[in-house]
């Protein structure tokens, strides 16, 4: 017989069947029964759906542009368009430059999930009751600084093509061509995609570190056998 159910039995009979006295002894007996690679899965699993929501809700229309995560041009940009917005043809450079490069992020987040995915599912967790029973925001923080560089990597041409796509890229090189023209000013050319790709990267860490702190905080949100098993560990 299992040895979880032997230890069940026996603790019931010593215990009379007081409700609250069974109650501590099955979670006794989640607690044995619960191994590091169920938790290190539960941890996954977490991280997984977490990634699910972020990626959800920003390639959703205006995820980032109407959002609190709407990403804004780099100071060195916010120069150009002020020399250029008394320019016939460029006084709608921010709004415009705004609009492109946001949607471009909602269709780069769109195609992040798997990148995500693949990084969390290469994670060992040899640490992972120390996640666990650490910090609100542990599983995300330990995500961001095992995976951040190469995500990076991985999510930077998925954006650049994005911003082709909706010809960000291009729209900013004529206005940097053009700022640079002018007399008395020092060249420039901030580098847009670097500035966005880690900016749509803070804004899908967050939403991630969000849903993990919702699964920790509300029984509700552990939607699977697996979190609740897990989580409750952390609840004891």
């Amino acid at each position: 017989m299992n040895k979880s159910v032997v230890l069940l039995f026996f603790c019931i009979s010593l215990f009379s069947c007081d409700p609250k006295d069974i109650q501590n002894v099955l979670n006794t007996v989640n607690s044995v029964a619960l191994s590091d690679a169920d938790i290190a899965n539960g941890l996954k699993e977490a991280l997984e759906f977490g990634v699910d929501d972020s990626v959800d809700f920003l390639s959703a229309k205006d995820g980032f542009y109407k959002s609190a995560y709407k990403i804004l041009l780099p100071e060195e940009a916010n120069t150009v368009i002020s020399k250029l917005k008394i320019i016939p043809g460029f006084s709608n450079l921010e709004e415009e430059l705004l609009k492109k490069i946001n949607h471009a992020a909602e269709d780069a987040a769109s195609k992040a999930g798997p990148i995500f995915f693949d990084a969390i599912r290469g994670m060992t967790f040899n640490d992972a009751m120390g996640i666990l029973m650490g910090e609100k925001d542990a599983a995300t923080q330990y995500l961001h600084q095992k995976t951040y560089n190469s995500l990076y990597g991985e999510f930077k041409p998925v954006l650049v093509s994005s911003l082709n796509k909706f010809g960000a890229l291009d729209y900013w090189s004529d206005a940097v061509s053009k700022y640079n023209s002018l007399p008395l000013v020092k060249d420039v050319n901030p580098d847009l995609a670097d500035h966005i790709n880690t900016k749509a990267l803070v804004g899908l860490f967050d939403l991630v570190e969000k849903k993990e702190m919702g699964i920790r905080d509300d029984v509700s949100q552990r939607t699977t056998k697996l979190l609740k098993d897990v989580f409750a560990k952390q609840d004891n």
